[in-house]
């Protein structure tokens, strides 16, 4: 045996080291999926059953005469879509959806950003001016409307208001007046709308360094241009996440509409939500409401998918 073969016996009290771990083989695994894959499964059958699977069927159905009962339906082609663009109330309800939703982004982004700009100052209370401006959110959008729509009746606390100051000329039919139905509604959605979008840019605002603000405010950059200039921009994620949920979340706007006028009055305030609704359980007339749901949906998909787009365009540049 040569010298480089000999071994040394380990004296009989010598501690044992174990081995390291990286050197111990990872045990085997079955062949197939990976086990985290398995617990995703359940969730996604549920999705495929509840969500993916009715709206493949709708689908379906808005090219037939289906009438929701039975399972006998006719091909039709696109008739119902022709029916959807034939119908006056249809087509005022697309229209009224899109300034519903232009009219209340805007105004819930400014209050929001505003509300947020003031509250982040070393005011003493403003811990409670934000929860007093949240308040509303809490509410649901059902209660929400009905607290509107006694406030803004004939006889509702706005015109009692509006007498005791002696402003009577002032005094409206705010929810009967097909000129001013829309407004009200998004006066409500704005309001209760306006604390959300404050929280958001509140976490925008705490995240801009002091030191920008204070080197901005020595070079004698008033308010208004540090806001401009350097808030604004640095804030962008806030402003962005903004825009996305109010846009698409008022394009299905249906619960505030419903509970404040249903849709009047004579279609004044009607959206494709609440069209979809009528069409659906009060005039029976399923496969016009199944096109209208399509049309919907893609309305919202393709808006989702632009301002996804273009989010991401931001991001990379």
């Amino acid at each position: 045996m040569t010298p480089s073969q000999t071994t040394i016996p380990a004296p009989a009290n010598a501690v044992r080291v174990p081995p390291d771990r990286k050197t111990i083989p990872p045990p085997r695994r079955r062949a197939g999926l990976r086990p985290p894959v398995w617990f995703v499964i359940p969730a996604v059958l549920v999705y495929v059953a509840v969500v993916i699977a009715p709206n493949v069927q709708g689908l379906a159905y808005s090219f037939t005469d289906w009438d929701g009962f039975g399972a006998a339906a006719s091909f039709v082609g696109i008739d119902n879509y022709r029916h959807v663009f034939a119908d006056d109330n249809a087509v005022g309800s697309i229209v009224n959806t899109f300034v519903l939703t232009l009219l209340v982004t805007v105004g819930q982004n400014v209050i929001g950003l505003l509300l947020a700009l003031g509250l982040n100052s070393q005011v003493k209370s403003r811990y409670l001016l934000r929860l007093v401006f949240f308040l509303p959110v809490v509410l649901t959008p059902i209660v929400a409307g009905y607290l509107w729509k006694y406030l803004l009746m004939p006889e509702g606390t706005l015109n009692a208001v509006l007498g005791s100051l002696g402003l009577d000329g002032l005094q409206q039919d705010w929810l009967g007046d097909p000129d001013l139905v829309l407004y009200a509604v998004c006066a409500a959605i704005v309001w209760q709308g306006a604390g959300y979008s404050m929280v958001i840019y509140l976490a925008g605002l705490q995240a801009v360094p002091s030191e920008a603000l204070e080197a901005a405010a020595m070079d004698g950059a008033g308010p208004v241009r540090r806001t401009w200039s350097i808030t604004l921009p640095l804030i962008n994620g806030a402003i962005v996440v903004n825009l996305l949920l109010t846009v698409l979340g008022n394009l299905k706007q249906f619960d505030t509409v419903f509970s404040m006028t249903s849709g009047g009055p004579a279609g004044a305030s009607e959206t494709m939500a609440t069209t979809v609704y009528k069409s659906a359980f009060l005039y029976l007339q399923y496969p016009n409401a199944l096109a209208q749901g399509v049309l919907l949906t893609l309305v919202v998909g393709v808006i989702g998918f632009v301002q996804y787009r273009l989010t991401q365009r931001k991001a990379l540049a």
